[in-house]
């Protein structure tokens, strides 16, 4: 994961790359607890948060919230009494961009 904390996100456009099949490969072993579902045909990062507590799950969602902010990156979120799911994806190219698996370590970053 480290590696992708030292990564920069950038600004994407409509003609930005999705992340290409190697990327994908390079990038899932430093996100663990991360999966790829896909939904209406575009593929997505997901992962399941676990708290002890609604309070918890909602402080960790408005933690999530911030980071999309400062990121100008938004994630889909839902949140239930003792859990966040969490799934980044980029709008513009319908896929994986590069910035969402640096947005997943980030994310991550978030409860250590």
């Amino acid at each position: 994961m480290e590696g992708l904390l030292t990564l920069q996100c950038e600004a994407c456009r409509i003609d930005s790359p999705k992340a290409t099949d190697d990327e994908i490969r390079q990038f899932m072993p430093l996100l663990p607890d991360w999966s790829i579902v896909e939904i209406n045909d575009v593929k997505r990062l997901q992962r399941v948060f676990s708290f002890r507590d609604f309070r918890d799950a909602l402080a960790f969602t408005n933690q999530v919230g911030e980071l999309a902010e400062s990121e100008g990156h938004h994630p889909a979120i839902i949140i239930e009494w003792g859990r966040v799911t969490v799934q980044w994806w980029t709008h513009k190219i319908h896929g994986l961009h590069r910035n969402d698996f640096i947005l997943a370590a980030k994310t991550d970053q978030l409860i250590h």
